[in-house]
């Protein structure tokens, strides 16, 4: 069996590469988002929502934690947005940032997700 932080990291590179065909062989079809049920599509939705906000969109794994089921990750991002970004100007500046996330999976997949970007950090950049 595939222990769950081989899966994040497969999952994070899936992520970086945008390789949208493959995000349900880590992500469940009911999937959750910080409390809302928007299944994988929606969760594919998402990301590439985010993609076409930030081009340039890169996640680094700084802190990860595995309690299987559960695994929290901290993710550091150097990029620049276009326009607005969690309601801030940042119209192209480059910004660096950190997400906390908590995962749940369910069968090698991603089923749950809490997520908490550091906005006071890009506030403070702006």
């Amino acid at each position: 069996m595939t222990e769950l932080p081989d899966i994040y990291r497969s999952y994070i590179a899936c992520l970086n590469k945008q390789d949208w065909p493959n995000l349900g062989a880590f992500v469940a079809d009911g999937a959750c988002h910080n409390g809302r049920q928007i299944g994988l599509a929606g969760y594919r939705d998402m990301l590439e929502g985010d993609y076409l906000d930030i081009p340039d969109l890169q996640f680094n794994i700084e802190l990860l934690i595995s309690d299987p089921p559960f695994l929290g990750s901290r993710l550091a991002f150097d990029c620049t947005p276009r326009g607005m970004f969690l309601g801030l100007p940042v119209d192209g500046r480059r910004i660096s940032f950190a997400e906390n996330v908590f995962y749940e999976f369910r069968n090698g997949k991603i089923a749950r997700v809490w997520s908490i970007i550091d906005k006071a950090a890009i506030e403070a950049q702006l």
